[in-house]
């Protein structure tokens, strides 16, 4: 029987030089009035089937490695979310292109909840900031609501 061993297993950086590691879970929040619009959002309209809510900003370097979304107060029936990236400056990424559903897809927001990532994708290495989107679906949201999205990675500073 042969043992395959892995080239650099000595050398690949572990920590990110530094002594307490680089595990990191970043929250995110989304919560929303008794009339379905954003809380401390740039609007004061209800979220509409289709739109996109920019939750927060992933720090380049990031690999991602997993998320949970937590719905502690349901949305209306029906609504539902996508939740992926999207970078900052507008611009994809061949190496690691842009997903808007990278980490949840159809995750419903009609009941409350607690769900690991539902997408089967290999963790990927963000090579520049990107925006946590969420994009719902469904129908649009007339009620207050919270969702909690814990991405968890490791800050691996910028490339």
């Amino acid at each position: 029987m042969a043992t395959i061993t892995k080239k650099r297993i000595a050398t690949d950086g572990q920590f990110g030089g530094v002594p307490y590691g680089n595990q990191s879970v970043l929250p995110y929040t989304l919560k929303t009035n008794a009339s379905g619009a954003a809380l401390d959002s740039d609007t004061t309209a209800a979220i509409g089937n289709g739109d996109k809510v920019i939750l927060g900003i992933l720090p380049a370097g990031m690999l991602v490695q997993d998320a949970v979304a937590i719905v502690s107060d349901a949305f209306s029936a029906l609504v539902t979310v996508d939740i992926g990236f999207e970078y900052v400056d507008g611009v994809d990424s061949t190496a690691v292109p842009q997903d808007a559903d990278y980490f949840f897809n159809d995750l419903a927001l009609s009941a409350t909840s607690r769900t690991r990532q539902t997408t089967v994708v290999a963790p990927v290495k963000l090579p520049k900031d990107a925006y946590l989107i969420a994009t719902t679906g469904g129908a649009a949201n007339a009620v207050a609501g919270v969702l909690d999205v814990m991405v968890k990675g490791e800050l691996l500073g910028a490339p």
